[in-house]
């Protein structure tokens, strides 16, 4: 069956006169974290400097200048540290709760990271499953995998990386409990590990590409999946400055039933079939008809001027980018309190940087997604709905008027929203996607927003603000509050401002 963007996103939309309570089977809570019986991982090197730079001085990273010749086995260690990590426990209902550096809906972490290396030092070449946890890799493949990896991702034949990220997501985690709408937080969530991993290369000045177009099935059978169970949504290459052309006509065997069963995390699984033929729908790349240039024409709103936006005069930043990766949190003790010019302006290049392309391919992924923002609470700025121009570098305000109390109803009446001085919005015409891209169009749209939420969170961060990513709303309600066509929606909300000096903090 062939599900569009728009019937999942309509199907899975919530109403404040029908929503429906389920029953959480907290018997058989998901197990956040993956393991295969009978292997024992490599424990990777530990207690490594981290990067000391600002954050405002590696986003935007886009060249291969001080790129790597080589990665060591330390190096890798470090990417993997950067872009998941464990970053606190808490105690509670007589469990342990384990807190990560990139934002999870509900905290249940359905994204996993996969890896090839190819001339690692220290490391064998093959295929590794990382296990956060345990900060270690399980070995499910061994030996060069680059002509397999080159022709199932559309890599460049004369480009061998020498390390390929592959992020799934673990169906049941957010299924448990968020049921049908949980694909939306399959892709939000990945997108978040994107981010950080993205933001982890740059650090380290490795040249890169990522890609959520690949051949799913030809991935998910390189990884060993249970595709009813997890699947891969997004891949992402780390270049050094050996380039080699490689064979493509590489053949894989299947794994053993034993690694893809590791897929299961619970006893007793909830089967939502309309994520899976929905994700079935958008596993064909298909390009149905060519992308115009850059528009917000299709949203329904638009301003009636715009105006560049300003550079902030000073990074407000009161700690460096690794001490704010450790630190992000999705905090909702939010004070009714203004945020700087600077603060501002810097959390909107932030967004630029970063929605800078990696590559032309990417470029498209950006045409798929719209940002906006609601401003109640910023110095020297008139309240109201603003649009971002990216190509133009623009703001333009739509609607004047305070609207952040009005989202907080329309954000299942969490009123603790109504105190963030900003919330920024991640929009997109739902038709658009299927008419440009078909079902696929949707995944880049999410994982887009999830990418740059990640950016938001670590930059809100880095500056002492408080932030929270938002995916549960009333969709028409939020629609209708900003003044969007029939076929545009909210995909995605970022709360930031300031926060009392406790953190109230989950996710």
């Amino acid at each position: 069956m062939t599900i569009s963007a728009s019937e999942y996103h309509r199907h899975t939309s919530y109403h404040r006169d029908k929503m429906t309570a389920h029953h959480l089977d907290w018997r058989n809570q998901p197990n956040v974290f993956k393991d295969y019986p009978g292997l024992s991982p490599i424990v990777l090197p530990s207690n490594l400097p981290l990067p000391e730079e600002k954050l405002s001085s590696i986003l935007g990273i886009r060249d291969a200048r001080g790129r790597l010749e080589q990665v060591d086995s330390e190096t890798f260690s470090l990417i993997l540290r950067l872009a998941s990590t464990i970053t606190a426990k808490a105690f509670h209902a007589d469990v342990d709760h384990f807190f990560r550096s990139a934002a999870s809906a509900g905290a249940l972490y359905p994204t996993e990271i996969y890896v090839t290396t190819h001339s690692v030092t220290g490391l064998d070449d093959g295929l590794y499953h990382f296990a956060v946890h345990r900060h270690g890799l399980y070995t499910l493949r061994t030996g060069d995998l680059s002509g397999y990896i080159i022709r199932t991702t559309q890599t460049s034949k004369n480009k061998r990386p020498a390390l390929t990220f592959f992020l799934t997501a673990i169906f049941f985690r957010s299924v448990w409990k968020y049921r049908d709408r949980a694909y939306r937080y399959h892709l939000l969530d990945t997108g978040h590990v994107m981010g950080n991993l993205v933001m982890g290369l740059n650090a380290l000045r490795l040249s890169h590409s990522l890609s959520y177009d690949f051949d799913d099935q030809r991935v998910n059978h390189l990884l060993g999946l249970d595709e009813t169970k997890e699947v891969c949504l997004a891949v992402t290459h780390a270049y050094t400055d050996h380039a080699v052309s490689v064979s493509v006509d590489q053949k894989l065997d299947s794994l053993h039933d034993a690694i893809s069963s590791a897929s299961q995390v619970s006893a007793r699984e909830i089967d939502c079939p309309i994520i899976r033929e929905f994700h079935q729908s958008d596993a064909s790349k298909t390009l149905r008809a060519t992308p115009g240039p850059e528009t917000l024409q299709g949203l329904g709103v638009a301003p009636e001027i715009w105006k560049k936006t300003a550079a902030p005069t000073n990074w407000p930043e009161v700690m460096n980018y690794s001490a704010a990766l450790y630190h992000r949190r999705s905090k909702r003790n939010f004070l009714k309190k203004a945020i700087s010019q600077d603060s501002h302006a810097a959390l909107i290049s932030s967004i630029l940087m970063e929605k800078s392309p990696l590559s032309v391919a990417s470029a498209k992924y950006d045409r798929s997604l719209f940002m906006g923002f609601l401003a109640d609470d910023v110095e020297g700025m008139e309240p109201g709905f603003y649009l971002l121009d990216f190509a133009n570098k623009s703001i333009g305000l739509v609607k004047r008027g305070f609207f952040i109390e009005r989202m907080a109803h329309v954000c299942l009446d969490q009123m603790w929203l109504k105190n963030a001085a900003v919330h920024f919005l991640f929009l997109a015409n739902t038709e658009y996607l299927d008419h440009i891209w078909g079902a696929r169009g949707y995944r880049y749209a999410m994982l887009r927003a999830g990418q740059l939420g990640q950016s938001l969170y670590v930059s809100a961060a880095a500056m002492g603000l408080g932030c929270c990513g938002i995916g549960a709303f009333y969709d028409e309600e939020a629609a209708k509050l900003l003044g969007l066509n029939d076929t545009s929606s909210l995909l995605y909300l970022v709360a930031i401002g300031p926060v009392k000096s406790t953190p109230s903090s989950k996710g």
